[in-house]
């Protein structure tokens, strides 16, 4: 059945439908495949940055003056905020960002948390579908702050544009960084709080940890510093990211990006498809069950209860 008003209304801008729509395809309710075929064709119009990097580096505040620096040039602004979420539950533990209030009285400013539900590399199952529909509905400008899980943080190369880590002064180890990857997926540096001592020799590791990071396309990362709390930096901020994103599309390594962020989408889709078909008879679930009880009172290895479960006629 399609859901033509609801994907009219997303288009046109409803605040409320894109609401709507972001929560049908976080819950994977029915409809939720059909609505995204038709949203897909309306993509590519938008400017996703993804804001990322260890938890306390100033990230939530950052993305909320950048918001406002955007909304001042007369933009749209989205903001996707990736939360750690319950394992059992699977909701936001933060829910809606109360240092993001004052934005969200905007009717030009759409905010929304998303829950992780136990998703490696920080970002939200849904948060690339949400990305989208906020891009069909017209919002200029994506900001995605990922929840800052350290190493499987590379996951925000498959969701933005240009990638913005975010370090503070004497916080952290930098080559630990380094060794997770965020050297390589980072297409800006931006050192928050900058008026904190120590803020220079953590330019010059960073400039060191740099000059060891190859890129294909041989862009020079910048470094951004910057004072959040007190606008400071915002600006230099906002013309690295557009500078980043007209250097990207002048590259033919552009083309090969998408090419292995479209395939590596398509397999995401496909492995939560062939998940949703084989979950989805009562059969199944009750062999899940039995399974899950002699896993935990370790009657039997998870390994083999998988080779069960596809073994037995609950797959097809």
């Amino acid at each position: 059945m399609s859901d033509q008003p609801l994907i009219d209304r997303v288009i046109a801008g409803d605040a409320r439908a894109v609401a709507r729509a972001i929560s049908k395809v976080e819950d994977g309710t029915a409809g939720a495949s059909q609505l995204m075929k038709e949203i897909f064709p309306r993509t590519g119009r938008a400017l996703v940055v993804g804001i990322t990097g260890a938890p306390g580096a100033g990230k939530s505040t950052l993305v909320d003056r950048l918001a406002a620096f955007y909304r001042k040039q007369g933009q749209r602004v989205g903001i996707v905020a990736v939360d750690p979420s319950s394992p059992f539950s699977g909701g936001a533990i933060l829910g809606d960002r109360i240092r993001m209030q004052a934005l969200a009285l905007d009717k030009d400013v759409f905010i929304r948390s998303m829950a992780t539900r136990g998703n490696l590399g920080g970002l939200a199952r849904g948060t690339v579908d949400a990305v989208a529909i906020l891009d069909a509905a017209g919002y200029q400008k994506i900001l995605v702050e990922t929840v800052g899980v350290g190493q499987d943080e590379v996951e925000i190369v498959k969701t933005a544009d240009v990638c913005v880590v975010v370090m503070v002064p004497g916080m952290g180890d930098d080559v630990q960084t380094m060794k997770a990857g965020i050297m390589e997926i980072g297409d800006i540096f931006v050192i928050n709080k900058a008026d904190r001592e120590g803020v220079l020799r953590t330019e010059k590791e960073l400039q060191a940890l740099l000059t060891l990071a190859s890129r294909e396309d041989d862009w020079q990362m910048p470094i951004v510093k910057t004072v959040a709390t007190e606008n400071r930096g915002l600006e230099e901020l906002a013309v690295a990211i557009e500078q980043s994103r007209k250097f990207q599309l002048t590259q033919s390594t552009s083309s090969e990006r998408r090419h292995a962020v479209a395939r590596w989408r398509i397999l995401e889709l496909l492995r939560d498809r062939l998940l949703e078909e084989t979950l989805k008879t009562n059969q199944a679930n009750e062999k899940l069950e039995a399974l899950a009880a002699e896993v935990a009172t370790k009657q039997r290895d998870p390994y083999s209860a998988v080779d069960e479960l596809i073994k037995s006629g609950a797959v097809n």
